[in-house]
């Protein structure tokens, strides 16, 4: 049994910024996985790649995290181009992975499942309903909303969402996913249209400018940690949510769960890669 589970495919990532291009692992699976094998609790990853990316899972579990890895055909590979605002990105994906099933996810238990999911097929209801029977079910809303056409990622939206989020007790979007979802570009009459669809916790994350958690009629207001130098956004969402659910798997209310995240994210910005630091690193960073 963990206390977190993340679900997600471990991707072969093209990181095109003004300052560098760099080929590296990447996907929720990867940033949410290591930025949380720091902290104490029990954790455990299942993912899905190729033979070719097996190393880096062996990476990972050199770092001595748990990980499932199911064969896939092929691994998804992303490029992801950045302009001078580290808020804005053009994505293209060159390969997609076998999505995850039922079956796969039979013998594993956990208080939270994180669901990681890059593109809209990756995971299905069904799943999702199957994991929500056993546990806490976390989504990030990101992958629900893309497809690929002719290898370039289009907007989409959740064709069944109104089915899904009935079984999603905590759901992660940004503004852009937000207004996608339910029309409207309102941050808080949004959270609360995907609060009546059926999530109990809506986390709303903002870029710089913080986030907004809405549970129980409440919206709680987190500001973000400005880094010193703002070097490679790459897995700030994924980073903020392995935070969240860290301390909320912990007993943490929203509001000190919520700071916590967004200085883990505030910290990981100011470095290429996924965070790596630890809990004292982050309480630091909330006292600067």
């Amino acid at each position: 049994m963990y206390d977190i589970c993340c679900i997600g495919h471990i991707t072969l990532d093209k990181i095109v910024t003004p300052k560098a291009i760099k080929h590296m692992a990447g996907g929720t699976a990867f940033y949410f996985s290591n930025a949380i094998r720091n902290m104490d609790v029990k954790y455990g990853l299942v993912t899905a790649v190729a033979e070719t990316e097996m190393p880096s899972v062996t990476a990972l579990r050199n770092k001595g995290i748990e990980v499932k890895a199911l064969p896939s055909a092929h691994s998804v590979y992303f490029e992801n181009i950045y302009g001078e605002n580290q808020d804005n990105r053009t994505q293209r994906v060159l390969q997609k992975a076998d999505p995850f099933t039922v079956a796969d996810l039979k013998d594993t238990e956990a208080i939270i499942f994180h669901l990681g999911a890059l593109l809209a097929d990756d995971m299905s209801t069904e799943l999702i309903k199957e994991l929500f029977s056993r546990g806490n079910v976390s989504v990030d809303a990101q992958g629900y909303l893309r497809e690929v056409v002719d290898k370039s990622v289009k907007a989409t939206d959740w064709a069944d969402k109104q089915e899904a989020l009935k079984y999603i007790d905590i759901l992660k979007v940004n503004e852009h996913e937000l207004e996608a979802l339910t029309g409207l570009t309102d941050i808080k009459e949004g959270a609360k249209i995907l609060a009546e669809w059926g999530v109990k916790e809506v986390v709303v994350t903002l870029g710089s400018m913080g986030s907004v958690i809405y549970h129980d009629s409440i919206y709680y207001t987190i500001p973000a940690y400005k880094p010193t130098e703002v070097v490679d956004a790459t897995g700030c969402g994924d980073t903020y949510m392995a935070g969240y659910l860290y301390k909320r798997v912990k007993g943490a209310d929203i509001q000190k769960a919520g700071e916590f995240a967004a200085a883990m994210a505030g910290l990981k910005i100011e470095t290429s890669g996924p965070f790596e630091g630890t809990e004292e690193d982050v309480l630091a960073m909330m006292q600067r």
